[in-house]
C-alpha cells in the first residue's frame, strides 16, 4: 500500500503543487495552465515526464472535464443539469467512485474492488488530501482522478462566486 499527500497552496496563482510520499519526497508535480483556454492541469513524474493531463472542454453547455493518463482518455467528469444542488457524473471504464467525493472522502473502485481511498485533511492551510493506493499500478489514475475532482470543485466555486457578484 502506498500513501501519498496532496497539499495545494492557498494563494498560488500558477496552480503548481506537488504530491508527496510519507517521507516528504516529491512523487508527482502538478502544473495548471494560468490564464489559458482551455484550462489544463499536467501531472508529471519525478523526471518531469507528463503522465496525466486534465482539461476542461471549452464549448460545452455544462462543464465537462477530460482526464488522460499516458495519452489515453480514462475518464470524464461532467456536470448534470439540475436546478438546485450541483450534480456531477464520473464516466470511466471499470472505475467507480463511492462516498462523498464532493467533500473529498471517498473510495476508488475498479471492477468492484477497492484500489484507493481519499480523505481530506481538515486542519491544514489550503486543500490537503491523503491518498491511499492499494494497487500501486493504478497510482497515476488515482492521483489524476483526485486532481480532476479538485479542479471540478474549484471551477464550481469560481462559477458560484461569479454568479453571486453578478446578481
Amino acid at each position: 500500500m502506498k500513501q501519498l499527500y496532496i497539499k495545494q497552496k492557498v494563494f498560488s496563482l500558477s496552480g503548481k503543487f506537488t504530491v508527496k510520499d510519507q517521507q516528504e519526497n516529491d512523487v508527482y508535480y502538478v502544473e495548471g495552465s494560468f490564464m489559458q483556454i482551455p484550462k489544463t492541469f499536467s501531472i508529471m513524474n519525478p523526471a518531469r515526464e507528463e503522465v496525466a493531463l486534465i482539461s476542461k472542454k471549452v464549448f460545452s453547455f455544462l462543464p465537462t472535464f477530460f482526464v488522460e493518463v499516458n495519452s489515453r482518455k480514462v475518464l470524464t467528469i461532467k456536470k448534470e443539469f439540475s436546478f438546485f444542488k450541483a450534480r456531477y457524473t464520473i464516466d470511466a471504464a471499470g472505475i467507480e467512485v463511492q462516498g462523498n467525493w464532493w467533500d473529498m472522502d471517498f473510495c476508488v473502485l475498479q471492477n468492484g474492488e477497492v484500489i484507493g481511498n481519499v480523505s481530506k485533511e481538515w486542519f491544514s492551510w489550503g486543500d490537503s488530501y491523503r491518498v491511499q493506493i492499494l494497487q500501486e499500478e493504478m497510482d497515476d489514475i488515482i492521483i489524476a482522478l483526485v486532481v480532476a475532482i479538485d479542479c471540478v470543485k474549484a471551477d464550481q466555486a469560481a462559477a458560484s462566486s461569479t454568479a453571486s457578484t453578478i446578481t
